[in-house]
Parts: structure tokens; sequence; C-alpha cells
């Protein structure tokens, strides 16, 4: 396997701006679109869990997808949200989807139903057989009850050459590692915690797909550029900075905190579609006193 330069460096998981109704803030959304790319972000990931997908219509997912792709232009490669518990339907959604403008599928391990480690190479398999575009594992245990192992990640990476990499969310480090040793050349692992993104860069992940990247998209992109470099003494002292911030957006979970962080930067109405809920007056106090000591830094 070559080596793969696509989806490396910081990909904004992308949120969803809506009006206080509830209806997708396109204009909004139009505006971030342009500030992440503008800031440096390397490519964008649309549909994915930050954007609240899982609480659209499939009109509503339809119409958020095609505005993406018309507003980013080709400017970067765009890499969409796929997955779910039914391997017929992800296979069918595929099948029915136009993918002009999209660059790879980002597609979750299944949730809820907890297969075992042959069930999810049997899944990702049958993904692999029909999409027409690359594929990014995603594995996020504490979302979806389901990890999977190192083995069956090395051996997916190994068996389908259209599965490129994997956004690893496990928080294990040990894991990670695991992955990292033994992964083929041009099988990348790409962070998928924003707090553990300075480590996996120096342990030879390949980037983030950073949720904080909506409200700090120039300093995280710079951060993981003078990683991957080697430069440590300029990629640390941002990963530090950026911490407290990086922490807090996640005490009451995601979107929440980011969003408002977003309103509080002035660039979205906090707004989320139940069942999610607003940050506590508590945190939304506490992430304007740490994006006030952030910006002063």
């Amino acid at each position: 396997m070559a080596k793969n330069t696509l989806f490396t460096g910081t990909g904004v998981a992308l949120i969803t701006p809506f009006r206080k109704q509830e209806t997708i803030d396109f204009s909004k959304l139009e505006e971030l679109i342009d500030y992440v790319i503008t800031s440096g972000v390397d490519y964008i990931v649309a549909l994915g869990t930050t954007s609240e997908a899982a609480t659209m219509s499939e009109s509503e997912r339809t119409a958020l997808l095609q505005f993406i792709v018309e507003t980013v232009n080709g400017r970067l490669p765009i890499m969409l949200g796929m997955g779910g518990n039914n391997t017929r339907a992800v296979t069918d959604a595929i099948n029915q989807t136009n993918f002009d403008g999209i660059s790879g599928i980002l597609s979750v391990t299944p949730y809820y139903n907890k297969p075992q480690q042959r069930g999810l190479i049997q899944h990702y398999k049958n993904i692999a057989d029909v999409s027409p575009v690359p594929i990014v594992l995603y594995n996020v245990p504490g979302r979806t009850s389901c990890n999977m192992l190192a083995e069956t990640t090395l051996q997916l990476a190994e068996e389908c050459p259209n599965i490129i990499a994997i956004k690893e969310a496990s928080g294990n480090m040990a894991q990670v590692m695991e992955i990292l040793r033994c992964k083929p050349a041009g099988f990348n692992v790409i962070s998928g915690d924003d707090a553990l993104t300075f480590p996996m860069l120096t342990l030879g992940a390949t980037g983030v797909i950073s949720v904080m990247a909506n409200a700090c998209p120039k300093e995280m992109s710079d951060m993981v550029r003078y990683a991957m470099k080697g430069d440590l003494k300029k990629a640390l002292p941002l990963h530090y900075r950026m911490l407290p911030l990086m922490n807090a957006i996640f005490e009451e979970g995601n979107p929440g905190g980011i969003k408002a962080l977003l309103e509080i930067e002035g660039r979205i109405t906090n707004q989320l579609r139940t069942p999610l809920t607003k940050v506590s007056k508590t945190l939304y106090n506490k992430l304007k006193d740490l994006l006030t000591d952030f910006s002063a830094n």
C-alpha cells in the first residue's frame, strides 16, 4: 500500500448551526465553513456526530450535505459520515448517494447491538465492497459501547485496500500504539480526541478530526502541522494553550460545549436539538473565562 496523504492534518468535525426555531441556519454555516477554511484546516467532516445528524430528517441531511459541498466548492476534501448498526441500510445508503464532491466516508462502528469482532470485520468488508470512495473507520466505544480491537483494525487495513485510515477515539493509548506499531504502510491513524492529539502525533498519527477546530481552527491546524513536522517546541505550547478549552467543551457533552463556545465567539446562536440541551450556566461562564484567557495568551 503506497503512502496515503488523503485526510492528513486537521479535519474539522463541522457543527450545524440552528436558529431558535431549530431550523438549519445556512447563512451561519456558510460563514463557519469559510472561517475554518481560511484559518487553515485541511479537510471538512460533514454529517458526523458533532453535526447532530442523528436528529435530522433524511431530507435535511441531503440538503445539508449539498450545501456543504457547494460552499466548500472543491477548496478542501470532504469526508462524509456514513455509519450505522444495520449493515444493509448503510450499504444501501452508499449505493443511493451522489458522491460528487465527496472524497471519503467516515463510518462509525455499529452501536447498541454490540457485535463481536468478526461481525465488525464483515460489516466493514460489506461497506468496502460497495463504497466508491475511500473509507475511514471510526472507533468511539464511549458512544457506541463497541470497541474495535487493534487486531480487528489491522486485519481490515490489510485486507481492504479502500479502508485507508481509522479515527481512533477509544482513549486507549496502548491500543492506539499497537495499531501504529503494526499497521501496513499507507494506513493512517487519526486522533479522535482533541486533548490526545499532540501525544498521538508524536507516536505517528497523521492528524486529527477535531471538534475544537470549529472555534480555534488556526491554532489547532498550526499545532498539528508543527507536530507532524517534528517541531515540538512550537507544537507543545499550542497544545497546552488550547488544553483547558479542549477539556471544557466536553464537560457536558458534545456538541453542547463547542456550540456554547462558538456563540461566545459570536459565530452562531447556541441552539441544539433534543435530546441534547445547552450547557449549564456554570460551564457557559467557565468557557467565557477560558476564552478570555486563551485570547490574551
